[in-house]
Order: structure tokens, then C-alpha cells, then sequence
């Protein structure tokens, strides 16, 4: 059968997994998880890493996710080199606020009410609550706040992560009391409240404790991992006692400050397990058996298998497709326009015209997704700036196949076709048209796609090797798919992404970007900069920027990118869904302890 077949490919998926035959799904097993071993230092490749006693808990009191691999273990520092929030660790932080992509809704957390700015935004006052605390019994404080945002913007801690923006935007930081932090800043900053201390998706600022980092001489190198110590010391709900390579065990803090101050309920799961994510196949298995409540988002075959096999399964749109909610991530295709054919636009616009979005997500998705005309997720406080861009679409528009166009635009710019039927240059050579993408991410509509390309005479083919990565960063891959974060609130932060600062010569590991620039593109968005999230005066920078960016096409919209989670309702119920879409369903997002404490026993 054709491989373009939606049939075809489903049951082909299927055999690849396992999961094609019900023989293979076994009873449900709903026993004890396993004790933990002995207090026995669990060795990693290059240090021991101390065992906490970890006390017995029945499987249906604990949480059990699957994620990630082991190789972060016994690292508690969130700005030590190896440290991972998605696996689990996200339980233990708090930020000064949360904010929730989904209904716009900013919940000041560590923070006691909004930030202040002066009227030039240059200085911001927060207030924080007295009645916070970290789990040693030390009271929060406006010097943790300080303390954090001052040690990232010591010169000898430029490799922590978000060192560079402290120190382009922190003048200082100080505590004018124990409740009240002041924030200077190197020029107007209006949005870094929202952008570097909301806890939103992936992104924000860790707050550490300052009576103990502050006596660590190498901060970077300090792990902060030592269940003697009761370390990490933390304001989140969760603790570390026990973690090997395997699996990490992270128990309730019965002593939550939030709790006491009645901004939260406690949590239902007494303990979080979080095991690596091996394969899709033995996720798939392990959560029809109720040996997993969740696991990293499965591919459309996997979840509707998982769906089938299991009744106690759910997704964020119940049992039914999509399976899954827009993440803020959309797919593009993007060119390296640093070399050539792909430094011509109107080759880029050529291969835009090849591609047939809508076979990508009948074939590939199985149906179970969605398109993308921009680069941007399709959040609903975007939608005012998708709405005043459709007269510009309509002059650019990115979905439109059209292979005539292709051929037509091809043969002007003097290129030809081969015996094979494929796109040469004036000296014979063919277009390398190579996509690459990443394993299990963009393996299900990745060769689709070059099969759309090749029949539109690109020498087009989808490779994931395991340095597919390395390629797209170098610049050595010419074509490549990925995802493109940045917008929840407002679109400065993709269109922040474009700007040229990221972009790295060809033959550098640097940022992932098309290697596009434009001048005139970086001055409107260095303008967006000085605006507050939402202000009026972003639409019509907006516009202008999307012109360039529509007009040039760096990279093209592909698909929206779905989490299509699993979650298993035979323990825990409360789960995020499009009728309660309190937050994104991710458990790896740092806004992991708000999902957590909405989360309660099924059996009462």
C-alpha cells in the first residue's frame, strides 16, 4: 500500500509499537508500587549520589509519571549545569506569580498583590507575602527575590541560564525590607515582571534561598542534593527523598505555607513517582495496566491505542480526537537562509507553494490535529492580532498549495529538471532539499512531507538522526522542522525569536533560527521591547513586523503542535481539559504545582 495511505500508515505505526494486536494488552495491574532500596549511593557516570530512607506508600496515594531519562539525577540547583524542571523537579518551585495560557488569569503566588512600575519603567517595587516559607521553617522573603536575580547577574555565574538577560536588564536589586523588593532597571523594562518572574509554560525565573546559596562559593556548581541535609530546601509542595537513575520519589510537604495561608488546597497524590519515558511502546503498556497515571504527550496512533485499551484514559478533549490541546509551539519548516538556494525568498515561497498542510494532518495526524498559518499557538489572547492580519495573508498567504506556482516560480529563477524529475542548478546539481527533524516528534508527518517536496521535484527525503539536533543548531542542516515558542499573551516573544541577536554563522552551534536577517525587522521589534504586555501600541508594530516576516518567509507555518496527553482517572481525578482548562496539561511546565493541587483521590 502507498505509504501516502492513511490506512496504510496507521497499521504499519501500529506494528512498529506493538500495540496493533489487543493480545498484548495484559490485565490491569493496580498493586503496591515498589519499596525503595536501601539508603545506597546510586552512581551516575561521574559522582555518587546519596539515597534518602523513603518510607512505603500504596500505589493509590502516588502519582506515577513517565518522562524524561535519569541523567539529571541528584541535581536540585535549577542553575547547575544538567538540571531538568520537566521530570518531576517543577513539584518543589514557586514563582512570584503564575499565569495560565489558557484563561489569561495572572495568580500572584510568592507575591502579594501586583508589581508597581514608575512611570517610566525603570524601577518596579513587588510586594511579598508575609506567610510564606521555605520548607527548613525559614520565612520567604523580598532577599530571596533580590539575592536570586543579583547571583544571575554576577559575571562569575554567566552560564546559568538567564544570566545574559539579567544582566542586560538588571541595574540592581535590593530588598527594602523584608516584604518589599525594588528592581532597577538598565533601561525601560515593562515587561520583565511577566517575562522573567511569571511562571508560565516553560519559563521563569527559579527562586533560591538566600541564607544558602549565599554561602556557596561556586553557585553553578553547587547540586543542592542531600536528603541528610534535607536539601533542596524549596516553597513548592513537593520534596525530594529519594532519587536514582530510574526514578525520583518526591512526597508531600504536609507543611505547605500555602495551604496554612488558604490560597491552595493540599494536594491529593502523597507521593509523585516520575520514571524515564523509554518508548512509546512501553508507556503505551504501562499506562492500559494503570502503572502510570501520565506520561510525556503520545503520538496519534499511541494515545487512540491507549484510549481504546484503557476506559479510565482520558485526554484534554475527553476520549475522543483531537486527544489533545495547542501547545505553544507550532511547527514550521524552517530554511537556512544563510545558504544558497535558501537565501532567495522566492525559493523558499516555491517550496512553501509544495506543501499540502491538510495531508499532513489527515495521513500523519491521522486526522488529529490542526493546521498553522502562522507562527504563533492559536491562544485566544492572540486572536485580536490573527484577526488584523488577514488583509496581509491574503497577499502572503502561507497555506496555500499551489505545485503550478512552485514550477512556475522555480523555472524563472533558471532552474531545471532532470531525468529523475527533480530541480537542478545551471551546473547540473541537485536542490539538497534534506528535512530534518527529531525522533518521535516529527516522524509521523516529517516524511509526508518530503514525499509532498520530492513530488514537486525537490530531492527532498525526512532524516532524525541522532545528531539531527546538532545539524539544526550548526547550521549544517539547510532544511529542518521545529517548533517555534515563545507567544502565550502577546506575540513580541516569537517575534522576539526572528531577531537577529540569535542568529550564529554557519558551521556555530548557536540558537535555533532560520540564520535570516533583516534590519529593518530588528528595529520594530526592539521597539515592541519597550512596551508593556498587551499595549495598544503593539498591534501596529505587529503588523508591520509580520509584513517583513510574510513577505521574506525565514521559516513557513506548518502544524500546530498538540499535547495529546494521557491521563488516568482510576486514581487521580481533576485532571486539566478543554471543560476545566484551568492550565495546560503539561505536569513538565513549571506551573506543575497548581496542577497538582488540583488533583484528587477517585477513590474518595
Amino acid at each position: 500500500m502507498s505509504p501516502m495511505s492513511p490506512d496504510g500508515s496507521r497499521r504499519d505505526f501500529l506494528k512498529l509499537t506493538g500495540l496493533a494486536t489487543s493480545g498484548l494488552v495484559l490485565a490491569a495491574a493496580c498493586g503496591t508500587p515498589e519499596a525503595p532500596p536501601g539508603p545506597q549511593p546510586s552512581q551516575t557516570s561521574s559522582r555518587p549520589v546519596p539515597r534518602g530512607k523513603a518510607k512505603s506508600v500504596p500505589r493509590e496515594r502516588t502519582l506515577m509519571l513517565a518522562n524524561g531519562d535519569g541523567s539529571d539525577v541528584g541535581i536540585c540547583n535549577p542553575y547547575a549545569s544538567g538540571f531538568n524542571h520537566q521530570r518531576g523537579l517543577a513539584a518543589m518551585f514557586e514563582p512570584l506569580y503564575f499565569y495560565s495560557a489558557f484563561t489569561g488569569e495572572t495568580i500572584p503566588w510568592l507575591a502579594d498583590g501586583q508589581p508597581t512600575y514608575t512611570s517610566d519603567n525603570t524601577k518596579v517595587t513587588i510586594k511579598t507575602r508575609k506567610d510564606a516559607s521555605w520548607s527548613d521553617g525559614k520565612p520567604f522573603t523580598a532577599g530571596d527575590v533580590a539575592f536570586t536575580l543579583m547571583m544571575l547577574k554576577d559575571k562569575k555565574n554567566t552560564a546559568m541560564q538567564y544570566s545574559a538577560d539579567m544582566r542586560e536588564w538588571v541595574k540592581s536589586a535590593r530588598a527594602v525590607d523584608d516584604n518589599t523588593v525594588e528592581i532597577s532597571f538598565t533601561k525601560p523594562a515593562p515587561r520583565f515582571v511577566f517575562d522573567y518572574l511569571y511562571m508560565k509554560n516553560d519559563l521563569g525565573i527559579f527562586l533560591v534561598p538566600e541564607h544558602i546559596f549565599s554561602q556557596q562559593k561556586k553557585q553553578a556548581e553547587f547540586l543542592f542534593y542531600d536528603p541528610a541535609k534535607k536539601w533542596p530546601v524549596v516553597t513548592g509542595p513537593y520534596q525530594m527523598v529519594d532519587w536514582t537513575n530510574q526514578r525520583r520519589l518526591l512526597d508531600r510537604r504536609d507543611d505547605w505555607w500555602a495551604v496554612k495561608a488558604q490560597i491552595a488546597e493540599q494536594p491529593g497524590p502523597e507521593r509523585v513517582i516520575v520514571v524515564p519515558f523509554t518508548d512509546p511502546t512501553n508507556t503505551a503498556q504501562r499506562l492500559i495496566n494503570n502503572e502510570l497515571d501520565s506520561s510525556l504527550d503520545l503520538r496519534p496512533p499511541v494515545i487512540k491505542q491507549v484510549v481504546k485499551e484503557n476506559p479510565k484514559i482520558v485526554t484534554w478533549t475527553g476520549r475522543s480526537a483531537p486527544y489533545g490541546y495547542i501547545d505553544w509551539w507550532p511547527q514550521s519548516l524552517f530554511f537556512n537562509c544563510a545558504v544558497p538556494p535558501y537565501n532567495d525568498p522566492d525559493v523558499r515561497r516555491a517550496v512553501n507553494h509544495a506543501i499540502d498542510r491538510d495531508q499532513l494532518v489527515a495521513v500523519g495526524y491521522e486526522g488529529a490535529g490542526t493546521i498553522s498559518q502562522l507562527p504563533f499557538p492559536n491562544f485566544p489572547p492572540l486572536q485580536k492580532y490573527f484577526d488584523a492580519l488577514q488583509p496581509t495573508l491574503k497577499r502572503y498567504p502561507t497555506n496555500a498549495h499551489d505545485p503550478a506556482k512552485t514550477e512556475q516560480i522555480m523555472t524563472s529563477k533558471g532552474f531545471t529538471k532532470d531525468n529523475q524529475n527533480l530541480w537542478v542548478d545551471k551546473s547540473g546539481k541537485r536542490l539538497d532539499a534534506t528535512i530534518y527533524g527529531l525522533q518521535d516528534l516529527t516522524t509521523d508527518y516529517g516524511p509526508i512531507l518530503a514525499e509532498q517536496l520530492r513530488a514537486a521535484g525537490f530531492n527532498a527525503s525526512h532524516q532524525a538522526p541522532s545528531d539531527s539536533y546538532t545539524r539544526i543548531a550548526d547550521g549544517s542542516a539547510k532544511l529542518f522542522l521545529f517548533g517555534f515558542a515563545g507567544a502565550i499573551a502577546d506575540p513580541y516573544p516569537s517575534l522576539e525569536l526572528m531577531h537577529s541577536r540569535h542568529v550564529s554563522k554557519v558551521g556555530v552551534q548557536g540558537d535555533v533560527s532560520s540564520r535570516w536577517k533583516n534590519a529593518e525587522y530588528d528595529k520594530i521589534v526592539e521597539r515592541m521591547s519597550g512596551l508593556p504586555v498587551g499595549d495598544p501600541g503593539e498591534l501596529p508594530l505587529f503588523l508591520q513586523a509580520m509584513e517583513i516576516y510574510l513577505k521574506n518567509l525565514p521559516h513557513t507555518p506548518i502544524v500546530q503542535w498538540l499535547h495529546r496527553i494521557p491521563f488516568n482517572t482510576t486514581y487521580w481525578t481533576g485532571w486539566p481539559s478543554k471543560s476545566d482548562p484551568y492550565l495546560p496539561g503539561a505536569f513538565w511546565f513549571k506551573t506543575l504545582p497548581l496542577e497538582l493541587s488540583h488533583l484528587k483521590s477517585a477513590k474518595g
